[in-house]
């Protein structure tokens, strides 16, 4: 499992959602990415989570857009007239994540596009295990391209690692903010679901999906400890979440059965 390394050549564009303001860039290999940068809102805690949930998502045979590491030059920002971003563009030097950017790509609406049980309940257990708070009707993170349904916006999934305290016990957690997901009505099949899903997340694959957290990221929160003590909090936490799936999946069924 590998992730491809691009440099930013052009700032293309600003995305104004949220706080954290994305931008779609162009890059050494003439692609054009999303780019997130790590000197917005939640720092490299953010990106974190994008690359975990992301290659995760990935390997349980969800869509999501190529992930790629994106080095910026500070020399970017001093042509950027906006002063806001031109703030970012430089505390954001170095490496940062970006996401291949889907043209004409449009954003999932539940009115006009109906999603099968059998997807909806593989992506309903995958947020519920990421703890991804951010896949609600309100902002559902999902894009139509050629017809099929990709996931993107994972930063504000993994939110233990905000608090960085007992990860067993956090893997535990019920995650009651499943109710909200937009998806949560037509997942029927988490229980299948469950079985398969849990025999992909072996301990093997988890280490391999944190082995690819940057030293760099890592180190800029020394307070955290050593990069490779991070990453093991990660895999703990990942591992714990796989062990207990049965907790939250009995918390996603209980809540289905509220609106059904």
């Amino acid at each position: 499992m590998t992730i491809r390394n691009v440099i930013v050549t052009r700032y293309v564009t600003p995305l104004r959602e949220g706080g954290s303001l994305p931008a779609i860039v162009e890059a050494d290999d003439d692609g054009m990415y999303v780019l997130k940068f790590r000197g917005a809102g939640q720092g490299v805690k953010a990106l974190i989570a994008e690359l975990i949930s992301g290659e995760i998502a990935r390997a349980l045979g969800l869509r999501v857009p190529e992930i790629v590491f994106a080095e910026l030059d500070v020399l970017l920002s001093r042509s950027e007239p906006d002063p806001e971003i031109q703030e970012l563009l430089a505390a954001s030097a170095g490496q940062n994540l970006g996401l291949d950017y889907l043209p004409g790509s449009i954003t999932f609406d539940p009115v006009v596009e109906a999603v099968d049980v059998e997807l909806a309940s593989r992506i309903v257990w995958f947020d519920a295990f990421v703890t991804n708070v951010d896949r609600t009707p309100r902002n559902t993170n999902m894009l139509v391209w050629h017809k099929q349904l990709w996931l993107i916006d994972h930063g504000a999934s993994l939110f233990f690692q905000h608090a960085w305290q007992e990860p067993e016990k956090a893997s535990q957690s019920r995650f009651a903010q499943i109710k909200d997901h937009v998806l949560l009505s037509a997942a029927s099949e988490l229980k299948r679901v469950d079985e398969e899903f849990r025999a992909v997340l072996t301990e093997a694959l988890i280490d391999s999906v944190v082995s690819l957290i940057p030293d760099g990221w890592l180190a800029s929160q020394p307070q955290h400890g050593t990069p490779d003590g991070q990453r093991e909090v990660y895999a703990r936490f990942l591992t714990g979440r796989a062990g207990a799936s049965e907790i939250f999946v009995e918390e996603a069924e209980n809540a289905r059965k509220a609106l059904v």
